[in-house]
């Protein structure tokens, strides 16, 4: 492959990174603990967009177990947008002759 080829290889991919981040961006994934007593939805550029707490869980009045649930859900979200990234990059590499473990 001549290096003129390997530049515009390299602006396409380039551009669709920037693609995927866009169309990432507006993807909402949702993240739940606590039986679904605590939901966070986030898109998936990782923006929290939602929080929800159901009312029987305020009732409770333990602000530690509140507080832990809400970050299990948080983290819970981040994980499905991150395997929801890495699922839309692996689409966008397929046929790239890029060497094995190799990540953008």
């Amino acid at each position: 492959m001549n290096i003129a080829k390997m530049m515009k290889k390299a602006q396409e991919m380039q551009a669709n990174m920037k693609n995927l981040q866009e169309d990432l961006a507006g993807i909402e994934v949702v993240g739940e603990s606590g039986g679904g007593m605590v939901k966070v939805t986030m898109s998936g550029d990782r923006k929290v967009k939602r929080i929800v707490i159901e009312a029987e869980l305020w009732a409770e009045q333990d602000k530690t177990m509140i507080e832990d649930l809400l970050a299990a859900a948080v983290n819970a979200a981040s994980r499905v947008a991150e395997e929801k990234r890495q699922e839309e990059q692996q689409k966008l590499m397929a046929g790239l002759p890029i060497p094995p473990g190799f990540s953008l």
